[in-house]
């Protein structure tokens, strides 16, 4: 992705539809606390949410990529002296976001640093691929700084939904 806001949005504003309140289906979001248990808790929620929405059948594409997105913010984005126990307020929040042809899910983090790609062909490492498993499992990724009083970022990735399901 770019370096500037508009060049980090640019792909999310192309995928998404015109905002139109009748278009809109549904949201939900939940803080996860800086544990990496809060992965597990991510993909719970986004599989009662999926349900809940009638898009079950979406639910291991985008299980995967939220499950990379949460990693990474807890990996990367939380600083390492964050308490890892029960905090006062969860450094990590996951939003997802239906209409009636997009699903967009957004990890906010507290860190402004951009996300880094892996930049070698070494696939038989460890670690280092979420961010092509994202890129790989959805149809279009990116990030964006917080504004205002929200410090860091926001990364998020969407998903077509075939026939505009509701």
């Amino acid at each position: 992705m770019g370096t500037n806001g508009s060049t980090m949005l640019e792909p999310l504003r192309q995928g998404l539809p015109p905002i139109d309140p009748a278009a809109v289906s549904s949201s939900a979001s939940c803080a996860l606390p800086a544990r990496y248990e809060a992965v597990r808790g991510a993909r719970q929620f986004t599989k009662s949410t999926l349900c809940q929405w009638n898009l079950a059948e979406r639910f291991d594409d985008v299980a995967l990529v939220v499950s990379e997105l949460v990693t990474n913010a807890l990996r990367h984005a939380v600083p390492a002296d964050t308490p890892r126990e029960r905090e006062q307020e969860p450094p990590v929040r996951l939003h997802l976001m239906h209409w009636t042809s997009r699903l967009v899910c957004a990890v906010r983090d507290p860190s402004q640093e951009s996300p880094v790609t892996r930049e070698s062909d070494d696939f038989s490492a460890e670690s280092g691929r979420g961010l092509f498993l994202v890129d790989s499992f959805s149809d279009s990724w990116g990030w964006h700084p917080l504004a205002g009083t929200l410090h860091g970022k926001v990364v998020w990735a969407l998903f077509r939904l075939p026939g505009g399901q509701v």
